[in-house]
């Protein structure tokens, strides 16, 4: 009889070990794509001749792509099996990166981001998907916790390593890590992840996924440059697409779910809040144009605001049965406004920036944390569970391409003389009273109590 391993107060069987490593090196892979270049883009835009505002659609695209990416490859590994999608989403991502490494222009880069992209974004919800498969209820958070934990240590080596390789290489080379994970990661895959696809979605919605995709890239375009008339279409892109879900047989956001008030304010709390992460995609940008540090330096820096930010995140998924999760994003909320503040104002100064980066650090921890799931998970039935966690991603991903939209628009505009800088962050801290607000508005730790568990 095997030993189980414990890990989080569950025991892990050590026959699924070896499928959460393969799974946990595929999301790290994924993950560590985000954080790596935030130290590069100078480099990116001096070798490319681009403007400093027009680099956040290295990010933005991104993302946008991520979020297509995960509606189209859950429904392909439901129909298809989690094993080949899984290496396919690898394969795809490599693909992507060996194109970035050689691209001759930032238009074809920005397509290589698009591609890895595409691979990365169905890397997390299939690993998941095989985690429900594989490993029995009484373990499965242990399971995802274990694989869901790269992502905290991918947000701490990011930065640092884009910045050393970026500094004592070339940024491109950035890229070369990706093709002997990806190499590992599936041939560890074709013996450890299951190909049973045990559920069969409804059919994708591709009027409604394309109305999203539109309209978030319209929204896009129309934040960084700025431009009128691309928010205008936004609008009516994404109010068509609102009219289309509410009829869709199997909508990209389901209707039904706004019906919970608590649920609404916490869906508009998570845009809020990936807006916020914004924030972090041009920190070390900030730091080598105003301080001219070393491209390792500025994402030094960036990665102690990570490790803070994932050593705070079990803390605040502790304190939520002793305050409740209101209390929780409140404190988070306080705790962003002043780094950001602090940022704002002193981020020509090194030891400004630093402090800045552990206070906001903490807030991130709490606010990026569990509160938001826990709230999702207590006011949902088994039955719309997965789809209303699904959805709170999709959330926080759309206000992470609106903020990094929002802090490429600004910075554009007076990047020269740091105006920009000082203007996007003093906007972001502002985006923090909005969370705040919106914190302010959801139920007391009593009332979380009271409320039945389905």
């Amino acid at each position: 009889m095997r030993k189980p391993v414990e890990l989080a107060g569950h025991a892990l069987d050590r026959s699924t070990l070896p499928l959460l490593f393969t799974l946990g090196l595929g999301v790290f892979a994924g993950a560590l794509d985000l954080g790596v270049l935030s130290p590069a883009l100078p480099a990116i835009g001096v070798s490319f001749g681009v403007p400093t505002g027009d680099l956040a659609w290295i990010f933005t695209l991104y993302l946008l792509v991520t979020v297509v990416s995960i509606a189209i490859t859950s429904t392909l590994a439901d129909r298809y099996g989690r094993r080949p999608v899984y290496i396919g989403c690898v394969l795809t991502f490599a693909l992507g990166s060996v194109i970035a490494v050689f691209s001759p222009n930032y238009g074809i880069f920005l397509l290589a981001r698009a591609i890895q992209a595409f691979g990365a974004g169905g890397i997390f919800p299939v690993a998941t998907a095989a985690i429900g498969d594989a490993v029995p209820a009484n373990r499965r958070g242990a399971a995802l916790g274990l694989v869901a934990a790269t992502w905290g240590v991918a947000a701490i080596i990011g930065p640092t390593f884009g910045g050393i390789v970026t500094h004592f290489i070339s940024w491109r080379w950035i890229f070369a890590a990706n093709f002997p994970l990806a190499i590992v990661v599936t041939y560890l895959a074709t013996k450890h992840v299951p190909v049973n696809a045990p559920r069969v979605r409804g059919p994708l919605d591709v009027v409604g996924l394309s109305l999203l995709s539109l309209g978030l890239l319209a929204l896009m375009f129309g934040l960084s440059r700025p431009s009128i008339w691309s928010l205008v279409l936004a609008a009516v892109l994404l109010l068509g697409f609102a009219a289309w879900e509410r009829n869709s047989v199997s909508p990209v956001i389901a209707p039904v779910l706004f019906t919970n008030r608590q649920l609404t304010k916490t869906y508009a709390l998570e845009v809020v809040i990936g807006m916020l992460e914004g924030a972090l995609f041009f920190i070390p940008t900030v730091l080598v144009v105003a301080q001219h540090l070393s491209y390792a330096a500025a994402g030094l820096i960036a990665a102690v605001g990570a490790l803070v930010f994932v050593a705070v995140i079990p803390i605040s998924g502790r304190m939520l049965d002793r305050i409740g999760s209101r209390d929780v994003l409140l404190i988070g909320g306080l705790f962003t406004e002043i780094g950001l503040v602090i940022f704002a104002l002193g981020f020509g100064s090194l030891w400004l920036s630093i402090l800045a980066m552990l206070v906001a650090g903490i807030g991130f921890g709490a606010l990026l944390g569990a509160p938001t799931r826990f709230i999702v998970t207590n006011e949902t039935t088994a039955v719309t569970r997965s789809t209303a966690v699904g959805l709170l991603s999709q959330f926080l991903i759309m206000g992470q391409i609106v903020g990094a939209s929002i802090a490429g628009g600004i910075i554009g505009i007076a990047a020269n003389d740091l105006r920009g800088f000082k203007t996007a962050y003093e906007i972001f801290a502002a985006l923090a009273v909005l969370a705040m607000l919106i914190a302010a508005m959801l139920k007391s730790r009593k009332a979380e109590q009271l409320k039945p568990q389905p």
